[in-house]
């Protein structure tokens, strides 16, 4: 048996596999996220190794696995001293509190030169702002700091004792020269770093130890047993999802929205992420929208409370393609991915007194849809383009969502059969490899169906998309003054 545990934002989750990659057993247990000031995204290390030991007693029953991988969320940066335990909670990925720093290092470092080298450009996202944060705010965590891992290395450390750094958590963390394969030394001297505080870089598929006497006595896995490098949370699910072959592109529908774009080459475009493959000689450019099916729940929530998501869709159904005239842009959180503007504000416009909540609702969907249409246009003009779409996430269970996705993609979409796995199974699966068990071509990804595109209705979404982009175009310097206590807008 193989098994797999994976380190979300809310929760860790186990799965337990047989010989034949089948799921026989699902745990999880429950953390929180700590936000203690505007900006700031935290976690407590010790949370994930609890959740993982009581979620792994469930899975197993006395049973026993060969090998055991662990996923998790990336880039989060845990500082750990010289016994390996956290000096201070983790700073996610999704933290945004080093602005100053990366101002400062825009200044040092030019963005091409960090872009040309590591895909990357200087964002809330990449660690040496994050880690300037840390000298400068709290000199005495860095005074004791012996080391920088993320989530999945963390917890794979206490398993093992390993101490390494996971391809994808270098790669995203910006400061890895992926042609040169080495730690930038530039940007190492920045900092003042220590090169020991940045370990080997391990591929997912990696042995990197076998879990240890202590750990035995935690969790009731044999000591001696395998446990590999491990992967990034949303690169082990797209494996899962069918992201497999050079032009496969993976729509996830989930609170945010993931799209993530299969290729053979290191060719990084700046408005989207690049990430290692947990297949070998693959990457993937990974896009990621800040609301998705969170949207979905907040109008729900808040307009129509007590009604099902299918009654809305159902209501939905009713209302023409393109919302007759309504569109919506969904940038309630700011966006991410392909914008990366942080003061973009979700925003509706055409609307009518004859417009209706399902109107809305409705528009949503197509926002969304809008959104990753234009991921894969700046695919396009990078000089990709998609073969395939697999779309999957809480989301992709609506026959409308998807209709309205590929009618405004222009391509058919295939979803996944229910109960898909996540990314504690893709992760379980590359441990299964790394054992012997099965090989990469052994992965099989369950079709639940396709849906094709409405050729009239995409002739309507084509025009409404023009609009979709050139009302942010038109609005993006209003947004920054909308910030309560900001500034007075011009004029």
């Amino acid at each position: 048996m193989i098994l797999g545990i994976d380190i979300g934002t809310t929760a860790v989750k186990a799965v337990l596999l047989d010989e034949r990659a089948r799921t026989i057993a699902e745990a999880e247990a429950q953390h929180n996220l700590h936000a203690p000031r505007p900006g700031w995204a935290e976690e407590v290390p010790e949370d994930w190794w609890r959740g993982a030991v009581a979620a792994v007693r469930r899975v197993l029953d006395g049973r026993q696995p060969k090998a055991v991988g662990v996923s998790g969320m990336v880039p989060a940066l845990v500082v750990l001293d010289a016994a390996g335990r956290p000096l201070r909670l983790s700073i996610q990925q999704n933290d945004a509190r080093a602005v100053d720093e990366i101002r400062w290092f825009r200044e040092r470092f030019p963005e091409n030169e960090l872009f040309s080298r590591t895909g990357a450009t200087w964002n809330a996202q990449v660690l040496p702002p994050k880690i300037r944060w840390l000298q400068q705010r709290e000199p005495g965590v860095w005074a004791n700091a012996r080391r920088l891992c993320g989530s999945y290395e963390y917890v794979a450390g206490r398993f093992t004792g390993a101490a390494y750094a996971e391809a994808n958590w270098a790669l995203e963390s910006g400061m890895w020269d992926v042609r040169r394969r080495g730690w930038i030394p530039e940007l190492l001297d920045l900092l003042e770093l220590e090169p020991q505080l940045l370990r080997p870089v391990r591929r997912p598929h990696e042995v990197v130890g076998t879990v240890t006497r202590d750990a035995h006595e935690a969790t009731g896995i044999l000591a001696g047993t395998q446990v590999i490098a491990g992967s990034a949370d949303h690169i082990a699910t797209a494996l899962t999802a069918g992201l497999r072959r050079h032009g496969d592109a993976v729509l996830e529908f989930g609170g945010a929205g993931n799209f993530l774009y299969a290729l053979e080459d290191f060719t990084p475009l700046r408005e989207l992420f690049i990430d290692y493959h947990d297949l070998p000689d693959l990457f993937v450019l990974n896009g990621c929208m800040a609301t998705s099916g969170s949207l979905v729940k907040w109008f729900r929530e808040r307009f129509t409370p007590g009604m099902s998501y299918a009654e809305l869709d159902r209501k939905a159904e009713a209302v023409p393609a393109g919302s007759e005239g309504v569109v919506l842009l969904p940038y309630f959180m700011g966006e991410k991915t392909p914008l990366n503007d942080p003061d973009a504000r979700g925003t509706i416009v055409g609307l009518t007194l004859a417009h209706t909540a399902p109107h809305l609702y409705r528009a949503i969907l197509e926002g969304v849809a809008y959104a990753f249409r234009h991921h894969e246009d700046v695919l396009r003009e990078g000089g990709h383009s998609v073969t395939r779409y697999y779309v999957m996430g809480g989301g992709a269970r609506s026959p409308l969502w998807r209709r309205i996705a590929a009618s405004v993609l222009g391509q058919e979409v295939s979803y996944l059969a229910a109960g898909h796995a996540g990314s504690a199974y893709g992760v379980a699966f590359v441990a299964g490899v790394a054992a012997g068990l099965w090989s990469w071509e052994d992965l099989e990804v369950r079709i639940g169906g396709v849906t094709e595109p409405d050729e009239h209705a995409g002739g309507i979404y084509d025009g409404a998309y023009r609009i979709y982009r050139e009302t942010y175009r038109r609005l993006k310097d209003l947004y920054p003054h909308l910030r309560t206590g900001e500034r007075q807008p011009p004029g």
